[in-house]
């Protein structure tokens, strides 16, 4: 790994991590998931999932409400989702600087962290209502506020926050996401 990519994952790790202990006390609303989707989207899918498996290995591991080995793992793969595919949309060429189609965009961003956050939450349900023997929907009914709090959150902060951040990226970092990702990836 060069000094460039390492510098991004640390950096927007540590973002990640402090975002999550800042928002400690409302449960299930944190930028994290987003802050992972967009390093994922500008440096590429792989640089997205250690950002997401780093952060939770970190704030898994001093979480002040503990954890359970196998959860925290899940968690951790679970996150790496967000950078995966924002990785693989930001390859794919989509189009963040259509001034005309900013709120078309927005609303797509904010489906897909609907839709990232679903899976995520759903396997973090069924895994653990497996750890701790429950039944499966009992897990997900007795979860279901924090779930809806959870997408609700990530469909408002993808929204509002995915084409601003990424042009903010653009500019502080110079040139486009396609030449990020390339750099980040060693093409």
């Amino acid at each position: 790994m060069d000094r460039i990519r390492l510098t991004i994952v640390i950096s927007f790790t540590a973002l990640s991590i402090v975002t999550n202990y800042m928002l400690i006390g409302v449960p299930n609303v944190k930028f994290m998931d987003f802050i992972v989707f967009i390093g994922g989207f500008c440096f590429g899918p792989v640089t997205g999932a250690l950002i997401g498996i780093l952060t939770w290995l970190v704030y898994g591991t001093l979480n002040p409400y503990g954890f359970v080995f196998p959860i925290w793992v899940t968690t951790m793969f679970s996150e790496s989702l967000y950078g995966i595919f924002g990785g693989l949309l930001g390859r794919s060429h989509f189009p963040i600087n259509s001034d005309e189609r900013w709120l078309d965009m927005s609303l797509l961003f904010g489906v897909f962290g609907f839709i990232l956050t679903f899976i995520y939450d759903l396997v973090t349900n069924v895994v653990t209502a497996l750890i701790f023997e429950l039944p499966l929907l009992a897990c997900i009914i007795t979860g279901l506020p924090f779930t809806l709090l959870h997408e609700l959150s990530n469909v408002i902060i993808f929204s509002i926050g995915s084409i601003p951040t990424l042009k903010v990226v653009r500019k502080v970092i110079g040139g486009d996401v396609e030449y990020l990702s390339s750099v980040t990836n060693g093409h």
